[in-house]
């Protein structure tokens, strides 16, 4: 026995193997993908350059359609007049608080909801999970929600704008699905530890689903940041607007009685009306491409993980 293992431990280390080489159409196939996505990214990134440089060029060069890439006329007058508007700053940080809350809350309902339609021992399961599923095609339609949210006294309040969208069902099943991909016997052995179900989902489950949950973070933030159309129907008050509708009112002309924020731009000089909307814009996006790169890294795994049971 010892003869054989020194035997065994005598021999010489086994070579690498070469590396393969690529073939010509794989290397074709390669420089083909590289140049189509740039010009994806390109393509995508080419309005928001746009707008960027418009932002910085002057109302002239703008209307002259001068503007693509570079700022022409280059001027900061524009962003003068938005850093000294009290109803921008006011809309802007309602827009804070509303994702803030909104997302909380989402993320609150639709983790404790996808973990128990995740088991499948649950009694009543099926219609749970249909109830679900109905309103991901059906809804009361516009003149019964507006009726609703005004009969339950929340017209002209935050909850307003975070509570009916509070649950979105395309998240609620790729979170349900992730939770069932998780391993069983992890939550088993817990439960001879002696933890119970909130302990089992507050200690082993979320730790190991961050993946999925910065994912919907992401999803649901981007989503309460954009919204306009629930602040447009159930809110009056200019001072309760969030910054998406502030902009909304800019672009579409709004009159003075229904935006304060339009009327500033009618007040400040011709130069900076003519590229006040592009400014806003950017000021507008900028929340959300300052927490997309830190969030990135989960969003492809979070969504497969989810989508793909082991």
């Amino acid at each position: 026995m010892v003869t054989d293992i020194a035997k065994n431990t005598n021999r010489p280390a086994a070579r690498p193997r070469a590396a393969t080489r690529d073939t010509t159409g794989q290397r074709v196939f390669g420089a083909v993908n590289a140049v189509v996505l740039a010009l994806l990214c390109l393509l995508m990134l080419y309005p928001f350059i746009t707008v960027l440089a418009q932002s910085f060029s002057s109302p002239g060069a703008i209307n002259a359609g001068q503007v693509s890439f570079w700022p022409v006329g280059f001027n900061t007058d524009t962003y003068a007049a938005i850093m000294q508007n009290e109803t921008f700053w006011r809309n802007y940080g309602n827009s804070v608080l509303y994702t803030a809350v909104g997302t909380t809350i989402a993320m609150v309902l639709t983790t404790t909801y996808a973990y128990v339609l995740s088991k499948k021992h649950l009694k009543g399961r099926k219609a749970l999970i249909g109830i679900a599923v109905f309103t991901m095609f059906f809804n009361g339609g516009l003149v019964p929600n507006y009726v609703l949210i005004s009969s339950l006294g929340m017209k002209n309040t935050m909850w307003a704008i975070v509570l009916p969208g509070a649950i979105s069902v395309f998240n609620l099943l790729v979170m349900k699905s992730f939770f069932e991909s998780l391993p069983k016997d992890l939550e088993e052995a817990a439960q001879i530890d002696g933890l119970g179900w909130y302990g089992i989902f507050g200690r082993i489950v979320l730790p190991l689903s961050k993946a999925v949950i910065a994912t919907m973070v992401l999803f649901y933030s981007v989503a309460y940041w954009n919204d306009w159309f629930a602040a447009f129907l159930y809110l009056d008050k200019t001072e309760l607007f969030p910054v998406t509708l502030f902009l909304r009112n800019l672009i579409a002309g709004a009159s003075t009685t229904a935006s304060e924020g339009a009327a500033a731009a009618g007040t400040t000089t011709a130069l900076v009306s003519a590229n006040i909307q592009a400014v806003t814009m950017i000021l507008t996006v900028i929340p959300i491409l300052c927490v997309y790169p830190f969030v990135q890294r989960y969003f492809v795994s979070g969504v497969m993980l989810g989508s793909v049971k082991g």
